[in-house]
């Protein structure tokens, strides 16, 4: 389906019946990432799949995408639909997306997971770094785009998945310039939004990998530990879909009941 929004469109699909769920891919994916676990959402719920700014089918607006305007685009989807209330869950990018939805619109969530996402700002490192991606981005794309993409699994993974990743680096290499961009710049410009997170009224859960490069893990249990937010930790990288795909399953499913 799609939705005509400020002269681009918003791509997104809906399958299932029941309570809604909705998910929110990462930088370089696109809805089509959550292709094995929505089968199973769907025998009690309502899935929500939506490409976000400049990724998959949706079109971009600028080259900045700030996580509110990508927030005010997955917003818009579900006043189309009119939901009400559902429970998230967000993968990296797609987690930083979600707070921001968060944190304008509380009451539409029933839950958040962030799966191997985090509600941290970026750090000075993190900020130069993404800032030299999206310059390089202009000229030597899509060797930065396997790169990048490279870093998201443990080094083995690479091969002992590489049908999976294979197809998920053809859908990263799809992501227009401008979407690569503007993401990475918006994602520069996101603030600490532990606050919101902590104060969602509902279940919270993050999923940690043990080996996951972009994410520190033992900060965020730490930084946890005298809340009711829940973790789990799984074995791998930032992948879970695919390097923890049984393990990811079984984990959403609890958390949607």
């Amino acid at each position: 389906m799609t939705l005509d929004y400020k002269n681009s469109s918003i791509h997104y699909t809906v399958e299932g019946k029941g309570e809604t769920i909705v998910l929110l891919h990462g930088f370089l994916e696109s809805l089509e990432m959550w292709h094995n676990l929505v089968p199973e959402l769907t025998k009690k719920h309502q899935v929500v799949c939506i490409d976000l700014l400049g990724h998959g089918k949706t079109g971009c607006l600028g080259y900045i995408h700030r996580m509110k305007d990508m927030a005010d685009a997955v917003f818009t989807v579900l006043a189309e639909l009119k939901i009400k209330k559902a429970n998230f869950v967000g993968h990296s990018m797609g987690g930083y997306v979600a707070l921001a939805l968060a944190e304008n619109h509380p009451n539409l969530f029933k839950g958040l997971c962030l799966m191997n996402s985090t509600y941290e700002a970026d750090d000075n490192e993190r900020k130069q770094i993404r800032s030299r991606a999206a310059e390089m981005a202009k000229s030597h794309y899509e060797p930065l785009v396997k790169m990048s993409f490279a870093n998201l699994f443990a080094p083995e993974n690479k091969d002992k998945f590489k049908t999976e990743f294979d197809a998920a680096l053809e859908i990263a290499l799809k992501t227009p310039v401008q979407g690569y961009i503007a993401a990475q710049e918006g994602m520069t410009l996101r603030p600490n939004r532990f606050i919101v997170f902590n104060g969602i009224k509902g279940k919270k859960l993050i999923i940690i990998g043990k080996k996951d490069n972009l994410i520190d893990g033992e900060k965020i249990i730490s930084q946890i530990k005298d809340t009711d937010i829940e973790y789990v930790e799984f074995s791998e990288g930032h992948m879970s879909h695919i390097e923890n795909k049984s393990e990811l399953t079984y984990n959403l499913l609890q958390f949607n009941e």
